[in-house]
């Protein structure tokens, strides 16, 4: 049970979203009246976080998500060249040899 000021919050991964009771409401709402209701007082921090997991979403895939499609693995080799212009990746050769 909720009441009026309850801070309610929302885990969907990465991101622990947090809302404010407003009002309580006695059937369901349209989507256009929800702001009446609550208010987002997610932290800045986690939203930052969504935009980094949004940027480099395609490097990590959750578990079950399958195989790549051809544009993301076209995507992902784009990257990874990218990232290893100019570096050293020797180190990665030394730890075959212990």
């Amino acid at each position: 049970t909720i009441k009026v000021g309850d801070i309610v919050n929302v885990r969907k991964p990465p991101v622990t979203y947090s809302f404010m009771v407003l009002a309580l409401a006695q059937n369901r709402l349209g989507a256009k009246l929800v702001p009446e209701y609550m208010e987002n007082i997610t932290p800045k921090s986690e939203l930052d976080l969504l935009e980094v997991v949004k940027i480099s979403g395609f490097i990590d895939r959750r578990k079950g998500l399958g195989r790549p499609t051809k544009r993301e693995g076209r995507d992902l080799a784009q990257f990874t060249e990218s990232m290893s212009d100019g570096w050293d990746m020797d180190f990665l050769d030394d730890e075959d040899d212990e």
